[in-house]
């Protein structure tokens, strides 16, 4: 039998998938069989959604079709919105958005029809009002008034439009849409692999992926991208970045948004976000955050090298904190934008699980655990009554 246990799962196949593969050792990411640098490349994110649902590449008719069906799901039920009002403004943009999800099930007819397209048509209203509650909450909690959305514009400019009330140039939303496809899928990490939990005991789509955000609020999957915003602001200067970067190597901490568990190599996804960033940055004359960040990763990749012989590379978290900050987007929102865009990959595995064809009977997830605890013998411990106990 093989050893698994205190591994976090690492290097045991729980299931098939076609969704996508991940390769660590030579730097590559498929969606669907399409490698993630030709899609960021060509594709758009409602065509990437299109690919993750549909299990291939639409026609520009049917992407035609999809991006209005898209569009017209955006609107929230007035519900909704009526509680969001009544939220504490200080509560947390996770927080908000993993109870908001759930509540949608009460405004879905068809919630518990289980048949793979009425799962998918469940998926399409999530991923299309997934950026409006984003957005609606920001500008809620700071008194503002909201944007409702605008069915003419794309996902990527529709959502900035929400946000800062003002629709971006297009070379911003095309930078934007672009980060949405990078982020759309990454096969079994936490927050996938709980939605596939939850959708094995056939629990509704909205169920699952209100579990999937549950494991993306933790700090050690989702909010890497906020730490590496929040280190930028504490380091502030370029000429203040290798005493700082030294003085937590030393205490042996580690820098955020630098390494991951799975890559060897270059993050594909990183190569194309530090890209955006260094041109966002000239055509916005807002370089200061893009300069910090390549300098932090020169500094860390030469200090690790002397160090302790070895190379590492930025991941996917490192300089999206850079884009986002110069598109205006809020630290403490890096999170729910990364949701934004996983929602595709999480109703795509979730579908997955409940309709596998080389899974023609429901299967549980049910791991082991082997028992460490008190143990008294085969009857077990001496029960003593409460009243004798002192």
């Amino acid at each position: 039998m093989i050893e698994t246990k205190d591994t976090g799962l690492r290097g045991v196949q729980v299931a098939d998938t076609k969704i996508s593969a991940v390769d660590g050792e030579k730097g590559k990411l498929i969606y669907r069989g399409y490698d993630i640098e030709t899609l960021a490349k060509n594709s758009t994110f409602e065509e990437t959604v299109y690919l993750m649902l549909y299990e291939t590449l639409p026609t520009r008719k049917e992407l035609e079709i999809f991006k209005e069906t898209l569009a017209s799901e955006r609107h929230l039920p007035v519900g909704i919105i009526r509680h969001m009002k009544k939220r504490k403004k200080t509560a947390r943009p996770m927080d908000v958005l993993q109870s908001v999800i759930p509540m949608l099930a009460d405004f879905d007819d068809t919630v518990l029809a289980n048949t793979k397209g009425a799962q998918i048509k469940t998926s399409i209203k999530l991923i299309a009002k997934m950026p409006t509650i984003v957005a609606y909450w920001d500008r809620i909690r700071k008194d503002l008034e909201i944007r409702k959305p605008d069915e003419t514009f794309g996902a990527a400019a529709n959502f900035l439009y929400m946000l800062n009330g003002k629709m971006p140039d297009v070379q911003t939303a095309k930078d934007f849409d672009t980060c949405l496809v990078l982020h759309a899928e990454h096969s079994f990490n936490a927050s996938t692999f709980a939605a596939r939990v939850v959708a094995s005991t056939r629990a509704h789509m909205y169920a699952c992926t209100g579990a999937a955000l549950a494991a993306l609020s933790g700090e050690l999957h989702g909010g890497a991208n906020t730490a590496v915003m929040k280190m930028l602001f504490e380091i502030d200067k370029t000429e203040r970045a290798g005493k700082w970067i030294n003085s937590k190597l030393d205490a042996g901490e580690r820098i955020m948004g630098m390494g991951h568990a799975v890559y060897k190599t270059w993050d594909p996804r990183a190569k194309i976000l530090s890209g955006i960033s260094e041109q966002l940055a000239k055509r916005t004359g807002n370089t200061k955050w893009y300069e910090l960040s390549r300098k932090i990763e020169t500094v860390v990749r030469e200090e690790l090298k002397k160090r302790k012989g070895k190379e590492i590379y930025p991941n996917v978290d490192f300089y999206s904190p850079s884009i986002y900050c110069v598109m205006g987007i809020d630290p403490d929102l890096f999170t729910p934008v990364f949701a934004i865009s996983r929602i595709s990959g999480w109703c795509a595995h979730i579908i997955e699980e409940k309709f596998a064809e080389a899974q023609p009977k429901a299967v549980i997830y049910r791991p082991e655990a082997e028992y460490v605890g008190r143990y008294c013998g085969l009857e077990g411990c001496m029960y003593m009554p409460l009243e004798k106990r002192e």
